[in-house]
């Protein structure tokens, strides 16, 4: 199995980690459709390659879920991988954490994937194939201080994949969880202005001091991630099933 010519879905596609993953497996010969809030990045990316498609989406909202896997399919066919990667970070002290703030935490980065998963999971196990990958992170793995939503919603997405990994086995179907360290994103250099504001760090301190979990003593890179992802997909790792497949430098 490669993934040339199946249709994949990827969360959270027009930046970061999902925009590198969507443009690795659109160069693999793959049907890709992103999904995001934003439509002028998921734009930008789909101009990148003929083979990328984009639908704006909040996954959070199951009803918007619905549509976009329904218009996706109208586009590019039947889904045969779904790699959930959209996701959101908030950093704050555990005693001043609104239930607000921490359902938030929970609605994007561990509702969003079930959504996803469930809406795809029709036409994989039609096909009696595929590949389910949510893309989590060490904080699925580890405490971290000051992030203790983030923590608990990685944690539910991790044994969200190993619950169905087992549960779908006999289908055919493997369901596996990516978790990097910090990835050198958009999103990691707001948390570095955000250690700097609250600390009065400098920038290059603070990213310093993100540096220090990783026995490399480096951030891990998109194409790394995205690397992982078209392995994944591969027939290569059609036994790999239930796996948190760790991207730390040694960390974990």
């Amino acid at each position: 199995m490669s993934v040339s010519d199946r249709h994949i879905i990827v969360t959270g596609g027009g930046t970061g980690v999902g925009a590198a993953v969507a443009e690795t497996l659109a160069h693999a010969g793959a049907k890709v459709t992103i999904l995001g809030r934003r439509e002028a990045p998921l734009r930008a990316v789909a101009k990148q390659h003929k083979f990328i498609g984009w639908i704006t989406c909040d996954v959070t909202d199951r009803q918007a879920v619905d549509a976009a896997f329904r218009q996706a399919r109208e586009l590019n066919g039947p889904i045969g991988a779904v790699i959930a990667n959209a996701g959101a970070a908030q950093s704050m002290q555990f005693r001043k954490t609104t239930v607000d703030a921490f359902q938030h935490m929970l609605d994007v980065n561990l509702t969003g994937v079930f959504n996803c998963f469930q809406a795809a999971l029709p036409d994989l196990e039609l096909a009696g194939e595929g590949q389910l990958i949510a893309v989590a992170s060490t904080a699925g793995l580890k405490g971290y201080p000051y992030v203790a939503g983030y923590c608990a919603a990685k944690h539910g997405v991790v044994g969200l994949t190993r619950a169905l990994a087992v549960e779908l086995a006999s289908t055919g179907i493997t369901v596996n969880a990516i978790c990097p360290g910090f990835v050198e994103t958009p999103m990691l250099e707001r948390s570095i202005s955000n250690i700097s504001e609250k600390t009065g760090m400098s920038a290059q301190d603070a990213a310093k001091s993100l540096k220090r979990g990783n026995p490399q003593q480096r951030f891990i890179q998109v194409d790394e991630v995205a690397g992982a992802v078209l392995w994944l997909c591969s027939s290569s790792a059609r036994s790999v099933n239930g796996h948190t497949l760790n991207l730390t430098g040694g960390e974990i």
